[in-house]
């Protein structure tokens, strides 16, 4: 029933209702004490219960953005007292405009649509009343008519003016909600864009970390065999590990420059880049036979050769773990796809795993620009099968 509501506010709705009262109260002694009332005929009692009804209705309105319930019971409450004081209509019941206000803008459903029936309710008897109080009570045909007709056009202004202020609060109530919408959609495409930010920044140091470290691994190992018998091959994979140590902390710090800048996502790797690529995997050892047929036909998205470097990456990188020394990668571009294969035999114990990280991220690379990716072992040999279409969403 009690809406959490700042101070500010709080107070601010007080104030206003103590203004309110002030100017509103005064107006209707314009037309003397004595008319106050059509049953009291005790001008101090008049007064007095006028004052007790505008400090009812003010009251109401002062908490109505707090409880709109309980400001729709109070107000209720004094429009009774009013009526049945014998009351004329007055300046101070613009307070029942404002409880109707807030029953539509800031109450529960329920209570929103209470307010909305009384409205209705409220004006047609409040209409009936005061054209009754304020004919006489004839009883006389020419009369009665008259009260008929007096009670209509009465009763016609004050549903139209409490509907009106029903309506205005629900209208408010659709354009905070709307608001709402907008501010909660726009912070869920903000957490979403940096989870997708994330996962990519995951992604690519993935595939920068892993591609390295396999490189500076098979290096490493060759040098260390090879550091007595032939020094100069030693000193040659010392050149690439130095080499490949260089491009992976680079590309790393352009990663977390990115990370803390969010200046976009810098330069990327393209088709052209794939010749160091395959340099690296033959310095680490491993010589990959390559085919393309056909050839690219123009420059295909940043997309498509971003997508299709990192998964040769990461492919190549298996063969480098868990390879016997050759890899077999055809690429074909075709006018609405690129069909990637990248096979290799597994040696021994070492089996490439279903469910790593590298062909994980392989699948998500391929999904990310519509395509589809298929990692699986034939017999010996692991097979990698990728297809991405020329086109495909970004």
């Amino acid at each position: 029933m009690i809406r959490p509501v700042s101070r500010t506010w709080l107070v601010l709705d007080i104030v206003g209702a103590v203004v309110g009262f002030a100017v509103t109260a005064p107006l209707s002694f314009l037309a003397g004490t004595n008319e106050l009332s059509v049953w009291i005929h005790s001008g101090p009692i008049a007064v007095t219960i006028y004052v007790v009804v505008g400090v009812i209705l003010w009251g109401a309105a002062a908490i109505s953005r707090l409880s709109p319930a309980l400001a729709l019971g109070i107000a209720w409450i004094g429009a009774v007292i009013q009526m049945g004081a014998g009351l004329p209509p007055s300046a101070y019941n613009i307070a029942i405009l404002l409880v109707l206000f807030a029953t539509s803008a800031w109450g529960s459903r329920r209570v929103l649509w209470i307010g909305g029936v009384s409205a209705l309710v409220g004006g047609v008897l409040g209409g009936i009343y005061f054209a009754l109080i304020w004919s006489g009570l004839l009883t006389d045909a020419s009369s009665t008519l008259r009260v008929a007709t007096s009670a209509a056009l009465i009763g016609s202004v004050f549903v139209l003016a409490m509907v009106m202020s029903w309506g205005t609060g629900l209208l408010w109530r659709v354009v905070v909600k709307g608001r709402e919408t907008q501010v909660a959609k726009a912070q869920a495409e903000a957490v979403a864009a940096e989870e997708q930010e994330r996962v990519r920044i995951a992604r690519d140091m993935h595939d920068i970390v892993a591609h390295s470290l396999a490189v500076v691994i098979a290096q490493a190992d060759g040098a260390r065999y090879a550091a007595a018998a032939q020094p100069e091959l030693a000193q040659q994979a010392l050149g690439t590990i130095a080499q490949t140590a260089r491009g992976a902390l680079s590309d790393v710090r352009m990663l977390l420059t990115q990370l803390r800048h969010r200046q976009g996502d810098g330069p990327q790797p393209t088709l052209a880049d794939l010749e160091t690529l395959f340099a690296q995997v033959r310095h680490a050892g491993v010589e990959p036979r390559i085919t393309v047929d056909p050839m690219p036909p123009g420059e295909p998205p940043a997309a498509i050769q971003l997508a299709v470097y990192r998964i040769l990456q990461e492919a190549l990188t298996n063969a480098i773990r868990h390879g016997d020394g050759a890899v077999d990668v055809h690429l074909a571009w075709l006018p609405d796809r690129v069909d990637i294969q990248v096979r290799n035999t597994v040696t021994g114990e070492r089996v490439v795993g279903q469910g790593g990280h590298g062909v994980i991220g392989m699948r998500e690379r391929a999904q990310l620009v519509g395509g589809n990716l298929q990692a699986e072992h034939q017999g010996a040999q692991f097979v990698v099968r990728a297809t991405l279409p020329i086109g495909g969403r970004a």
